[in-house]
């Protein structure tokens, strides 16, 4: 999480509810598919995972958070995976 809190925007005025709560919520939501009322108590109230991740969304906060997180790690690689399992030339 050290790593990850550069990138979040620092709170101003009162107090909020724990970044690591909410990003931990964040992620179990969207990993398996629940609608933001299912998340499970523990996480905070829904409606504060589903603003806290609409701003950081609007804002860009998770793109510059995996581009920054890429930066550090140095080592470059292209993935493919493909999707069609066509690898020839198409028969007509």
């Amino acid at each position: 999480m050290a790593r990850l809190e550069p990138f979040f925007p620092k709170s101003h005025g009162k107090p909020r509810v724990d970044d690591r709560r909410v990003l931990s919520g964040v992620i179990l939501i969207n990993r398996n598919g629940l609608r933001w009322r299912d998340a499970p108590k523990e996480y905070g109230l829904h409606k504060t995972l589903y603003t806290r991740w609409k701003r950081w969304s609007d804002k860009g906060i998770f793109a510059q958070t995996m581009a920054g997180l890429d930066a550090e790690h140095g080592e470059k690689k292209t993935v493919m995976c493909p999707s069609s399992g066509f690898f020839g030339p198409m028969a007509a």
